[in-house]
């Protein structure tokens, strides 16, 4: 074929890659003789490289959400799938395998470990992956680190650092392992407007380089910086679509 005669495809005409898929979804919690319903028929999908916003008022069941898509809860009903792979049928062991290779996760409280080094933070959760190399759990960190722009910090303590610094900490040892999809829970929550906007640049330029994000926030101007805002109230979607 000459090449007058390719046809270029655009992106939107690409096939979309999920690599969540929810259907379904449901959870209830159940406290002595209480049911309490904090997701309801969910049907929610992310593509690979979106940048999805989840916003609702406290209550709303954004956490619960976030937990499910992250593997630390599962569905009273639906099903879930991460990359094809049905959750539900993924044992304890595999299940820990799963999440660890396939989800970064950026808490609001950072999660650091007190005793250990920036750097020991960012390795940590790869030293449960028994296949890699010390060397290249080295030169992860260090390219983690750099992306952060926290390489000068390596060898100081959480303490050591701000409350932006240990957050870019945590987003460091969040993509340090090069998962499909970062879960960042209110990452600027426990941050000032002027270091909670240097974090949302970070994932701004993440998302730029390829990577997939699903965020909770109750900032609006922060929700807004995503290629989707998903709305929940009381346990429902009530709004799904491209900010």
């Amino acid at each position: 074929m000459h090449a007058a005669t390719k046809i270029a495809i655009a992106p939107e005409a690409a096939v979309r890659r999920e690599l969540l898929e929810l259907r379904g979804i449901g959870k209830n919690f159940h406290t002595d003789d209480v049911e309490t319903r904090a997701l309801a028929d969910i049907e929610l999908s992310i593509g690979k490289g979106e940048f999805v916003s989840i916003s609702g008022p406290s209550g709303s069941g954004k956490s619960t959400l976030l937990s499910i898509l992250g593997l630390l809860d599962v569905p009273t009903q639906g099903e879930y799938r991460i990359d094809g792979q049905d959750t539900a049928k993924l044992d304890p062991t595999r299940r820990a395998v799963v999440r660890n290779k396939s989800i970064g996760f950026i808490f609001q409280a950072f999660n650091l470990i007190g005793d250990l080094t920036v750097e020991e933070n960012v390795a940590l959760p790869l030293t449960y992956r028994r296949n890699m190399p010390a060397a290249e759990r080295k030169q992860r960190v260090a390219q983690a680190l750099d992306a952060v722009n926290m390489s000068h910090r390596a060898r100081h303590l959480p303490a050591q650092l701000s409350g932006g610094q240990q957050q870019r900490v945590a987003v460091a040892r969040a993509v340090a392992g090069d998962p499909l999809i970062l879960l960042a829970d209110e990452p600027t929550g426990n941050l000032d407007s002027k270091n909670g906007d240097a974090v949302m640049e970070l994932l701004e330029g993440l998302h730029a380089n390829g990577a997939t994000i699903c965020m909770v926030t109750h900032n609006p101007d922060y929700a807004r910086k995503a290629t989707r805002v998903v709305e929940l109230f009381d346990g429902r979607l009530a709004e799904n679509g491209r900010s």
